[in-house]
């Protein structure tokens, strides 16, 4: 690596009254952090000097600009050249956990001089540069949190981001958000763009972006290898990765049993995802409906995939179930969209409600108050993740010990739509 120390300035020809400085350990310090910034300012600098506008230093300017590519450029392949070592990476050496590195790293006195010691070694054995461009600037860190949605426009994921933006202002963080959508490649980019913009964690808010495939959570696991990645209602085992979840099969499973309880045995599920969350809501209600041996239809399976705000829609595919002579008593919806679907079409059948039909939501949303009757719905008690998934990331970046995974029970709220 490249240090400039020296004071020397970079100067037009004597012949030119004015004077072109270049305070190079100014673009040291940059250098050492983004090599591309420090090319960048320097370029920026000279064209705002109008260096190329003498036709007369013409060689002088252009020889000078040339020399200063080749230099950030040689630099830039040299650091390259070098593997990038993770706080993953010093706590396999080091034989310690990351905690105990981030410990170490954040000055906590939390460590006894043995183990800080030996953490210390291997810093500086492999020349590990945490956060490097905070560091540089004596700070422990960027105040920074990213946060990557599928889709923000979906109300649960919405609320999600509220509440933990909030949180997040609450302990003096700013945030970076990231809208996804569903594209394995696109969550990639984004986690790699988080990254380059030296976020202190990343927050992946619902369980769409964990895969069955291994292969396809490389992406997460190389971005825990740098920072604490956090999963809103998605669980995976893995070395700086911590999981805040509602129990979804349980919540499931039990509010299907309060329903078979009331009366209603011919249960039709009504779903619109298969993400980690949408498996566990999937597999409670079937393994409520099959201990009662009331799982005799497929087509009490109601797979949805259109848009979440096209409640007609939802409607629609439920109408031409029933035009088929496919008959239930009862919808138990994966979210309050869906559900509010199922209440437009006993509204189209002229059912009543909960007599004729009853309906269960997820979510418990502000859409439960929007309809009438207002609507049953299970309660994942997001805001109490959210505050929880915030108190475990502040703990992990103040170096503690925190559990990897934590589990919330959902709760059943009683409303007008069902017995």
């Amino acid at each position: 690596m490249i240090h400039f120390t020296s004071k020397k300035w970079f100067r037009q020809s004597p012949k030119k009254e004015s004077f072109i400085f270049v305070k190079l350990p100014i673009l040291s310090a940059i250098f050492r952090f983004d090599k591309f910034l420090a090319y960048e300012k320097l370029k920026k600098y000279l064209e705002k000097r109008e260096v190329f506008r003498y036709n007369s230093d013409i060689a002088f300017y252009v020889t000078t600009y040339i020399f200063l590519t080749y230099l950030f450029t040689h630099c830039y392949i040299e650091a390259e050249r070098k593997p990038q070592m993770t706080i993953y990476d010093i706590s396999e050496k080091a034989g310690v956990s990351i905690a105990t590195v981030s410990r170490v790293l954040n000055g906590s006195n939390n460590v006894s001089e043995k183990t800080k010691k030996k953490v210390l070694d291997v810093i500086n054995q492999y020349e590990y540069t945490p956060n490097a461009f905070a560091r540089g600037l004596g700070l422990n860190t960027m105040k920074t949190i990213g946060i990557m949605c599928a889709d923000s426009s979906d109300p649960y994921l919405a609320k999600a981001i509220y509440y933990i933006e909030q949180k997040l202002r609450a302990n003096g963080y700013d945030s970076i958000l990231c809208c996804t959508g569903y594209d394995l490649d696109t969550k990639a980019s984004s986690m790699n763009l988080l990254i380059t913009k030296k976020v202190d964690g990343i927050i992946l808010v619902g369980s769409n972006f964990i895969y069955e495939k291994e292969d396809d959570n490389k992406y997460i696991l190389g971005a825990a290898a740098q920072v604490p990645v956090m999963l809103l209602n998605a669980a995976m085992d893995a070395p700086n990765v911590y999981s805040i979840v509602s129990d979804d099969f349980t919540s499931m499973y039990d509010a299907t049993m309060e329903m078979i309880r009331s009366g209603v045995e011919d249960i039709l599920y009504f779903y619109n995802s298969t993400s980690y969350s949408g498996k566990k809501k999937l597999a409670g209600y079937r393994a409520a409906m099959e201990e009662k041996g009331l799982l005799t239809n497929g087509s009490f399976l109601q797979l949805y995939q259109g848009s979440h705000e096209d409640i007609p829609a939802m409607a629609d595919q439920l109408l031409k179930l029933h035009a088929k002579g496919i008959t239930f008593h009862g919808v138990i919806a994966a979210d309050d969209s869906l559900a509010l679907g199922a209440l437009k079409y006993a509204r189209e059948m002229k059912l009543r409600i909960p007599e004729d039909l009853a309906i269960i939501g997820y979510n418990n949303s502000m859409l439960v108050n929007c309809c009438d009757p207002e609507l049953t719905s299970i309660d994942n008690k997001l805001e109490t993740l959210c505050q929880h998934l915030i108190t475990t990331l502040m703990g992990v970046l103040g170096g503690s010990e925190m559990p990897k995974k934590t589990v919330f029970s959902g709760e059943l709220v009683k409303r007008g739509t069902t017995k």
